[in-house]
Formats: structure tokens, C-alpha cells, sequence
């Protein structure tokens, strides 16, 4: 049993993180928003009726989709785009999606390889693409929960200052809606270009996220292996 909790550490840790911190915005955000419904001289709400409010999904779905939208195109980047000497990028000279034999599919899997990378047809191909569909996927779906959530919360407070409500392509053609957006757009596109560069001259021993700490500078991924 050690073991195995010893193998999955990294999902476990991460998950639980997520969980916790989750949780602890749901308790900061409630306190924030009775503070606001007092201020407004209306009722308080408990915590059930807070977390299935627009108002908390609002917020953790345009967290969510955020995230996911930077994964997303960090993936598809990869594929074609290198930076020399960051270890976040490809080979300098393995741009492309790579052969059957350099991707172990076809008549080149291993016996242990996925079914779905030995067969043909649009088994492979859906398989080949999984991880950026998925990501994709859960990026549209967060930014569509995050729209009719926020369109929810944008007019309520119309209507508590007495001016017209949107719909909901009015609302995520709105200027309010974009700036929430495009201020975590940025910030995860930040984060991802800071990983590339900063990673190619500075180290952390032991992390898979780094080269070994006497790698050379310009060497890129694991060419030097």
C-alpha cells in the first residue's frame, strides 16, 4: 500500500491541495459575500446555498478555464514551436508530430503500448490527439459555466442599481466580461513563458522540471543524454 501511495504521490499531493484550497475559498468567499449582503442591508446565506450560487461558480470556473486554455495551447505549441536550452521544449530538431516509429504506434508499439496506439484508423488518430482534446474540451466547458454564471451575477447587479439587463451574448461581448477574462489569460501566459525562459538558466535539484543542475545553458530538453 506504501508503495503505491508512494507512486501516485505527485497526483495524490496535488489533488488534495486542490481540494483543500478549493474548500477554503468556498468559506472565504462566504464570509466575503454575506459582508456585502449586510452592507446592502439584505440576509446572509449559508454555505450549501453559497457554493451552488453563480456567484462562487463564477469564480471558480473562470480560475478553471484559464488554466486550462494555457495547457492547451502549451501543448500545441510544443508540437511545433522549440526554445533552445529550456527543458519545457522538444529537441531543437524534433519539430512536428514525430514518425510512427519515434511514437511507438502501428507496427511499432510495444507489447505493453496502448490498444489504441497499435491499431489504425480513427482510433489512433483520436488517441494521438487525447490530451489536447481533453484540455480543449474542459476549457470550453469551464468558459461556457463561467459565462452563464457571470451573466447571472452581471445582472443582478444591474438590476441593484436600477440599470437593463444583458443577455448572454451581450454579456460575453461586454467589456466587463473580458476584462475578468483577459486578466487571467494573461497572468497564465505569463507563467508559462517565465517556466520556458528562466528554465534554461536557472536549476532545481531533483526536479523533473529542471535539467540537472551542471546541464550547459543552451542545451535543450535531453539532448545531452
Amino acid at each position: 500500500m506504501k508503495s503505491k501511495i508512494r507512486d501516485q504521490s505527485l497526483s495524490i499531493v496535488f489533488g488534495l491541495l486542490f481540494l483543500l484550497t478549493l474548500l477554503g475559498q468556498s468559506f472565504a468567499g462566504l464570509a466575503a459575500y454575506n459582508d456585502d449582503q449586510i452592507a446592502h442591508g439584505q440576509l446572509g446565506v449559508g454555505w450549501g446555498e453559497f457554493v451552488t450560487s453563480s456567484d462562487f461558480v463564477v469564480d471558480v470556473a473562470e480560475n478553471w478555464q484559464s488554466e486550462y486554455l494555457q495547457f492547451f495551447l502549451f501543448i500545441l505549441a510544443t508540437v511545433w514551436l522549440v526554445q533552445r536550452g529550456s527543458p519545457e521544449s522538444k529537441k531543437v530538431g524534433d519539430i512536428g508530430v514525430g514518425t510512427d516509429e519515434e511514437q511507438l504506434v502501428g507496427q511499432y508499439a510495444k507489447d505493453n503500448s496502448p490498444a489504441w496506439a497499435k491499431v489504425d484508423g480513427w482510433r489512433r488518430v483520436l488517441f494521438s490527439n487525447s490530451l489536447l482534446l481533453v484540455m480543449g474540451t474542459v476549457f470550453l466547458l469551464s468558459w461556457w459555466a463561467q459565462s452563464v454564471a457571470g451573466v447571472v451575477v452581471y445582472n443582478s447587479d444591474q438590476l441593484e442599481h436600477g440599470q437593463e439587463t444583458v443577455t448572454w451574448l451581450g454579456y460575453v461581448t461586454s467589456a466587463d466580461f473580458w476584462n475578468r477574462t483577459l486578466q487571467n489569460w494573461q497572468s497564465e501566459l505569463l507563467a508559462v513563458g517565465s517556466m520556458v525562459t528562466l528554465s534554461i538558466y536557472l536549476r532545481q535539484r531533483g526536479s523533473s522540471e529542471s535539467k540537472p543542475v551542471g546541464t550547459p545553458h543552451d542545451e535543450t530538453a535531453t539532448e545531452g543524454e
